[in-house]
């Protein structure tokens, strides 16, 4: 989502994937390339360009494009999955290429629309992009926003249409959204499942009053239920809701990563998770000239060396009980937020005051024995996904990984 105001842009966005396809944070300087030089993306080639900017990438481990970045001009995209009624392709350029290269390439919003146009004319969009099952496939829509306005592309196999935001509030999910276009590519079981027009309303409504970074982390933060918990169902988990979380049996996506940003003419910050379950996690400022580093990169396999899993250890304890977590660790969790927000410290300095934050929490939450409140068929569905990325999850275990 975005919000357009008279003083510059805020942007906001919710990573939603496989819960055990960890996100890397990742840094790329800006480069020269020879002419002639071909790029490989995560299933094609393309013509490489001869000048690439600097960019700052939150990524699924295993592929090469982002699922959201930013580049040095001031240029932020977030991309969505969404689905059409025309073919998917066996290969092409995914949805998190097309927005790679867009940062790559673009200085602003309607630069990054036009990069983007002309990479699926050229190439087509197509390929596997699920981690669990990497069959399943999509076509996407994006928000591009500089400090001036921000751009909605929205795309249904080589067709697309695209809509300015120059002022108020404007959402996407994982449906078709701009008129006309929605209705001529509509799609309506995988839509109906991704909870997307539940979603959208509530993120929508939100971003509508929002007029801080603090009131976007707080919409990230929504879970669509009066208190802590999710609202779970036996289909599709807790999707209705923008902070989101797996558990169902016809579909299940985890918020895998979170970011905030505020375009302004004279400065762009920015402020990600790097972590899954933003209602478990803290938002930390970082600079796309700034790198941080965050040590070993994480893959689908438990490693608590790696900042995305160590984190997993605190969320999936959490979530057995979300009240629990948020009566006891919420209102630290803000005020260091909001202190950041005041003051911001160095990324390094704010990647490590939270790291010592998130081994403090996480040892507390191991010692207090919660019973799990979540569904059955929910409790199931963790066991299986932990059991698959080798993550003890038992309370002596958790003790052990965490001291």
């Amino acid at each position: 989502m975005v919000v357009v105001g008279p003083d510059g842009v805020l942007f906001a966005k919710n990573s939603d994937r496989d819960p055990n396809e960890a996100q890397i944070l990742e840094w790329q300087a800006r480069r020269t390339h020879q002419p002639g030089a071909r790029l490989r993306c995560t299933w094609t080639e393309v013509d490489q360009v001869t000048q690439t900017h600097a960019v700052l990438l939150s990524r699924p481990f295993w592929m090469w494009g982002a699922e959201i970045g930013a580049n040095e001009h001031g240029l932020v995209i977030g991309n969505e999955a969404v689905f059409t009624d025309q073919p998917y392709a066996k290969t092409g350029l995914t949805g998190m290429d097309l927005l790679r290269l867009a940062l790559e390439r673009a200085t602003t919003a309607a630069e990054a629309v036009e990069v983007m146009v002309d990479l699926i004319e050229r190439y087509g969009q197509g390929g596997g992009c699920g981690h669990e099952d990497r069959s399943f496939t999509y076509h996407n829509s994006f928000i591009a926003a500089d400090p001036s306005g921000a751009m909605v592309l929205e795309t249904a196999g080589r067709d697309w249409a695209t809509e300015a935001v120059t002022t108020g509030a404007r959402s996407i999910s994982n449906g078709l959204t701009i008129d006309g276009f929605a209705q001529r590519h509509h799609e309506r079981l995988k839509t109906h499942f991704s909870r997307c027009r539940i979603r959208r309303q509530l993120t929508q409504r939100r971003a509508a009053t929002a007029t801080t970074v603090g009131d976007m982390f707080s919409i990230l933060r929504d879970h669509g239920t009066d208190g802590a918990d999710p609202d779970y169902s036996f289909m599709t988990g807790a999707m209705s809701a923008p902070c989101m979380h797996a558990g169902g049996v016809a579909a299940a996506s985890q918020t895998t990563a979170s970011w905030v940003a505020d375009l302004t003419p004279a400065d762009t910050t920015h402020w990600v998770t790097a972590t899954a379950a933003p209602c478990t996690g803290l938002f930390k400022p970082v600079s796309v000239v700034d790198p941080v580093d965050l040590g070993p990169a994480p893959t689908d396999r438990f490693d608590p060396t790696t900042l995305w899993w160590r984190h997993e250890l605190l969320h999936r304890r959490a979530m057995r009980d979300p009240e629990a977590f948020a009566r006891r660790f919420a209102p630290e969790r803000d005020a260091t937020e909001q202190a950041w927000l005041s003051t911001p410290p160095s990324p390094a300095e704010a990647f490590a005051s939270a790291d010592e934050l998130l081994d403090r929490w996480t040892r507390e939450l191991g010692a207090t024995e919660h019973a799990d409140r979540r569904p059955p068929l929910v409790r199931r569905y963790w066991r299986i996904r932990d059991d698959r990325a080798g993550l003890a999850t038992n309370q002596s275990s958790l003790e052990g990984a965490t001291t």
